[in-house]
């Protein structure tokens, strides 16, 4: 019995130990270079997602914006907070591009088409990313230590069931979406 005793209670620290220790050991958390207000800029600016995540001619994502996509309205200090002097003393003013870390960077392996999705599909941003285009403020990127990889690819939480979208972007969140929306892609569909 005792035995017994001392064993679950290895296996129950254990797993404690795996489940709630190890994912804050794996991830590195690293603050983005700005703080960015996507509310402010959608409600007060009237910027849709497209505005400045815009896909090019040819259906490509374009990817973070680049530095003239916010100079055009930033060249000099919209508001007073230190987050907008950072911006226009630090990369506005020197045309130096802003080195956001890339949430949801997918393995070179997979192939992701968002004019696909978005034009074809007809599927809105927040399907996919969640209300991140209502956020005030951007979280930290975690990134893990081992691979080098985005936390938010993964998801929040080791225990990945209950995601709400925008949480995780791995092959089974795609599979699940495709599936409810009785789309075939196939493994070439996605990997090349």
């Amino acid at each position: 019995m005792r035995f017994t005793l001392f064993f679950a209670a290895g296996v129950a620290g254990a797993l404690a130990a795996g489940w709630l220790l190890f994912p804050r050991a794996l991830y590195q958390a690293e603050t983005q270079p700005l703080q960015f207000n996507h509310k402010m800029h959608k409600d007060k600016a009237g910027t849709e997602c497209s505005g400045c995540h815009e896909l090019l001619p040819d259906g490509q994502f374009a990817g973070i914006p680049k530095l003239e996509s916010c100079a055009m309205c930033h060249a000099e200090p919209q508001g007073s907070t230190q987050t907008e002097k950072q911006l226009v003393e630090n990369y506005v003013k020197p045309q130096r591009e802003i080195p956001w870390k890339v949430y949801l960077r997918q393995p070179a392996n997979v192939r992701f088409s968002h004019a696909v999705h978005t034009r074809q599909g007809g599927l809105k941003c927040e399907q996919c990313h969640g209300g991140h285009g209502d956020s005030e403020r951007i979280e930290p990127f975690y990134r893990n230590r081992i691979s080098g990889e985005s936390r938010n690819v993964w998801g929040p939480r080791m225990v990945r069931a209950g995601l709400r979208p925008g949480e995780a972007m791995k092959m089974g969140d795609c599979e699940s979406c495709h599936a409810g929306h009785n789309v075939l892609a196939g493994c070439l569909g996605c990997h090349q």
